[in-house]
């Protein structure tokens, strides 16, 4: 049975995109739905973020900006907000149509910092990163690896297993949808917009 997976990531409180990503999800008959963090930062529009994601039933795990607002605002009668990231955990695991399904937001087994960065600022791949994951990964036990953090948009087989970044529905103006069994990722533009494959490369450190 064919089964399609709907990916956004790195939402940063901005719910536009996201609405577009959720309606082409909805269109689309996509019922299972994956955030590799993220949810908020940058944006000013949290609490609305939160509620599209609890409506949706969209699977999310902390990013490091998801983090970063618990530690400086969960105080600040941001209740809902608050309930919703503090309830998410930094790993997420599912098996599905026999495949197993990891996601983290910036690598494994538990990062929020260290992303998975494969491509220059121009979109290109970068041979020397990719063969430093294929070797990070090589012993990882999953078939699908869905990431975040790094504002990249790709989908590379590493290791034995699957990247997938399905890139920043702010930033990149990307969603994906992971179709299984076949293993086949298609990305997707939101707002108008092409797909951005990079956003602010030179913001992103280490590897």
């Amino acid at each position: 049975m064919s089964v399609k997976i709907g990916l956004v990531s790195d939402i940063h409180a901005t719910i536009e995109p996201l609405l577009q990503a959720l309606e082409i999800f909805r269109q689309q008959d996509i019922e299972t739905i994956l955030c590799p963090g993220d949810i908020v930062g940058y944006g000013s529009e949290s609490a609305a973020t939160v509620e599209l994601l609890v409506q949706s039933g969209c699977r999310s795990i902390l990013g490091n900006h998801d983090l970063w607002w618990l530690e400086d605002f969960a105080d600040q009668e941001n209740g809902p907000i608050a309930a919703y990231l503090g309830g998410l955990p930094r790993v997420e695991e599912l098996q599905i149509e026999e495949h197993r399904i990891v996601m983290v937001h910036g690598s494994p087994p538990a990062s929020v910092m260290e992303g998975i960065r494969l491509l220059d600022e121009d979109g290109r791949m970068i041979e020397e990163l990719r063969a430093f994951w294929c070797a990070a990964l090589t012993d990882f036990e999953a078939d699908v690896l869905v990431v975040g953090h790094t504002h990249q948009v790709f989908a590379e087989q590493l290791g034995g297993t699957l990247v997938i970044n399905p890139g920043s529905t702010r930033f990149n103006h990307s969603c994906a949808i992971l179709h299984l069994p076949e293993l086949r990722v298609e990305f997707l533009p939101l707002g108008g917009h092409g797909i951005e494959p990079v956003w602010n490369w030179g913001m992103q450190f280490r590897r």
